[in-house]
């Protein structure tokens, strides 16, 4: 399959697919459901040629999966990564089903991403790219059919250009169409840091339930990007957490008493890696993962918590804020080893949930305070919170253990085939 280079035990589609598939048996799921929901509605492959400095035009492979719509338009963000396939798209457009369900907001789920080197190409060659790529899907996007957001190596700029190039397709300034823009074309405020923040909100409530003083948390974050920093600061602003180990693509730093943002961002800068930080030891990813912390915060990339090594976790907490850095296999071993895992598209989920509020403002043309959004997205990420505790409790009662992923699984699958049972799909 196109863009496909990955092994079917990591495989992300497959692990979706086994996740689901976990959910479906413990609630006894209707096998027409079930079925419905193991494969995406909609699969787009396009290909995008780009004029490119030298003068020269190079052709690029894109995807846009519509994964389900029973509960209203796609909605997911749109990757910028050179070793970008259909199955991770695929995947993230499944999670993203589930992510939206599980906030309860009017959304189904999708997902999109380019096979490209975002690193190696100047301001006009993104720009050729972006906006070849929206043209490319226009047909099958739309404020009320799939709207796309800003996802890995994709920035609010680019969301400007796409936006820009919906517009002059249709002839009119349609800027509910994507989500994730900058400030000047309606972009919402408090949208940046909205995945970070979310995940704080369930971080906080969850080191509650388990009577950890926050003050006194000792935290590992997997992932110096977008969320990763966030996360550092907002931690540390929020609760006053001290951060002990970093990580980045290529290495990672830890130090006993806590890093410092200047230092972490100083070394990032002038070296290319936080492991470089002046008066931190390095360390190495699987390092970090298995430091010894209360909690720790996945926010790189997909399965870096596997069964070769989930037995080495010590964290009391897993705040999955990147998409599926824990696999069904882990997830398992977690769960037995008494750890509260919890999962990814409860975790990020102030992503989108920040895009819908984002949407909202745009349809109406009423636009909020950061303030008004945090708020906003704090009341509906913690109710996902305990709505997640409280159906794993209730399966408990019932003589079943299930880990938080599978109850999450199970609100948002239900609401999904609920959904697709009133409008006579099955």
């Amino acid at each position: 399959m196109i863009g496909d280079k990955v092994s079917e035990e990591l495989d992300p589609f497959v692990i979706a697919q086994k996740q689901l598939d976990t959910a479906a048996e413990v609630m006894g799921l209707d096998k027409q459901a079930h079925a419905i929901l193991r494969e995406p509605m909609q699969t787009v492959i396009v290909n995008i040629p780009v004029k490119m400095r030298d003068g020269t035009t190079k052709s690029f492979t894109g995807f846009r999966v519509l994964y389900n719509n029973a509960r209203g338009p796609g909605k997911g963000g749109i990757r910028y990564h050179p070793e970008e396939n259909l199955s991770t798209v695929k995947a993230l457009a499944a999670w993203m089903t589930w992510k939206t369900a599980l906030a309860n907001l009017p959304y189904g789920g999708a997902k999109g991403g380019i096979i490209c080197d975002p690193k190696s190409m100047n301001e006009q060659e993104l720009e050729n790219l972006s906006r070849g790529y929206i043209r490319a899907i226009a047909n099958f996007i739309g404020k009320d059919v799939d709207i796309p957001a800003p996802d890995v190596y994709t920035t609010p700029q680019i969301m400007a250009w796409m936006m820009d190039e919906y517009s002059k397709i249709k002839g009119y300034n349609e800027f509910g169409i994507i989500t994730g823009k900058p400030l000047e074309v309606w972009g919402s405020e408090g949208r940046n840091d909205s995945t970070a923040m979310g995940g704080m909100y369930v971080m906080r409530e969850a080191a509650k339930m388990l009577g950890i003083d926050l003050r006194k948390a000792r935290i590992a974050i997997q992932g110096f990007g977008n969320a990763g920093m966030f996360a550092y600061t907002l931690s540390k602003r929020l609760f006053g957490a001290n951060v002990v180990a970093v990580s980045d693509s290529k290495g990672g730093v830890y130090r006993e008493e806590g890093l410092e943002l200047e230092k972490l961002i100083k070394a990032k800068k002038e070296t290319g890696s936080v492991e470089n930080y002046e008066g931190g030891k390095k360390i190495t990813n699987e390092e970090l993962l298995e430091s010894e912390v209360d909690i720790l915060i996945p926010a790189a990339i997909e399965n870096q918590i596997r069964a070769d090594n989930a037995d080495k976790i010590k964290a009391k907490i897993v705040l999955e804020l990147a998409n599926g850095p824990v696999t069904p296999e882990a997830d398992n071993i977690l769960f037995e080893k008494g750890i509260l895992d919890l999962p990814d598209f409860l975790v990020n989920s102030g992503g989108v949930i920040g895009s819908y509020f984002e949407w909202v403002q745009n349809i109406s043309g009423y636009y909020w305070s950061a303030e008004e959004v945090y708020s906003k997205l704090d009341k509906i990420i913690t109710k996902s919170f305990y709505d997640t505790i409280a159906t794993q409790k209730s399966y408990a009662e019932k003589g079943v253990k299930i880990s938080p992923r599978t109850a999450a699984y199970i609100i948002a699958v239900d609401r999904v085939a609920k959904a697709m049972k009133a409008r006579g799909w099955y």
